[in-house]
């Protein structure tokens, strides 16, 4: 998969940052340690004239066995001594040694001579985060929705209660196989401020997510199709293996033939590897079906926990109050 330059470079930076910081760290600590107990530079002194003793013994001949059994009882005593110094001043061996986030390819991206997993997810999370910025994540909590605006209306009340129960049980029992679940109905009755709270939740708890329109996915796919913008490049990918999707306002896109099969590609392709995907609409599921087709919505109603919403517009009883 490929990413823009803007990806990778941040990707590599940020490597570049945790590999300083483990290195300058045990640096400081190290430095701290030796000249805090002298006796410790003297034994990593004594450690290396014995390594060396040990390689002049094999090149000199004699008795190379012994000479060796008795090099390497000297190193291990010196060593147990180290330890001890380093118990005595509330240090172990961790703190004078970098500790990589990555011990794999010790933060620098590649091992064995191949991109490392630890670069490739780094690229793949930074990818969600483009994909997902400057939406108003701290505005949309589940705390913050209000279920006053729907009190006057018993049945939307009800409804409204336990829509916001479950999507809180959702999101606080998230995982990388949670169910699918598709939000429906009419305009500003809370759809996409309940799904960026659970993209909230999700983002806190380290799952990568993918958040947006069906629109913007629509355009996006697209243009990565037709090789018309090359800073989307991997959108397909993204949409498809990302932990959580979060498709908003499905049915409000520019419908295409082509639009249409791309998204259904995405949605199916989650759907067969078994990674969550919610969908948010206006429209109901024969809405669906005149929009998407038979197969579509077939496997939206085999496959999503239907949530459907009630009440009168959010949006406008806010004007009119």
């Amino acid at each position: 998969m490929s990413y823009d330059s803007n990806v990778n470079q941040a990707a590599k930076a940020e490597l570049e940052r945790r590999r300083k910081l483990a290195e300058e760290t045990a640096r400081r600590n190290l430095e701290g340690f030796l000249q805090g107990c002298p006796r410790a530079g003297e034994i990593r002194r004594e450690l290396a004239a014995n390594a060396a003793g040990a390689a002049r013994a094999v090149l000199s001949g004699g008795d190379v066995h012994k000479a060796l059994e008795q090099r390497k009882e000297r190193g291990m005593a010196l060593r147990r001594e180290y330890e001890e110094l380093l118990g005595e001043c509330g240090l172990t061996r961790r703190d004078i040694e970098p500790q990589y986030t990555c011990p794999r390819c010790k933060d620098t991206g590649f091992a064995d001579g191949k991109l490392c997993g630890c670069y490739k997810a780094l690229r793949r999370n930074l990818a969600y985060r483009n994909m997902s910025a400057e939406l108003p994540l701290d505005q949309c909590t589940f705390d913050g929705f209000s279920l006053e605006y729907y009190r006057n209306d018993p049945a939307a009340y009800g409804r409204m209660q336990s829509i916001l129960r479950s999507c809180r049980e959702y999101a606080e029992n998230f995982r990388a196989n949670s169910p699918n679940l598709l939000f429906w109905g009419g305009t500003g009755l809370g759809k996409t401020h309940l799904s960026l709270a659970i993209a909230n939740s999700a983002l806190d708890k380290g799952f990568g997510v993918v958040y947006g329109s069906a629109q913007r996915f629509a355009v996006a796919l697209e243009r990565e199709r037709f090789g018309r913008d090359n800073s989307i490049e991997g959108t397909s990918v993204n949409l498809k293996e990302c932990d959580l999707l979060i498709l908003d306002d499905l049915g409000t896109e520019f419908s295409s033939a082509y639009s249409n099969a791309a998204i259904y590609d995405v949605v199916n392709a989650r759907l067969m590897s078994g990674r969550p995907t919610v969908i948010s609409t206006n429209l109901g599921l024969s809405g669906l079906e005149e929009r998407y087709g038979e197969r579509f919505t077939s496997r939206i109603a085999g496959n999503y926990a239907l949530l459907g919403f009630m009440g009168k517009d959010v949006r406008v009883q806010k004007i009119q109050s």
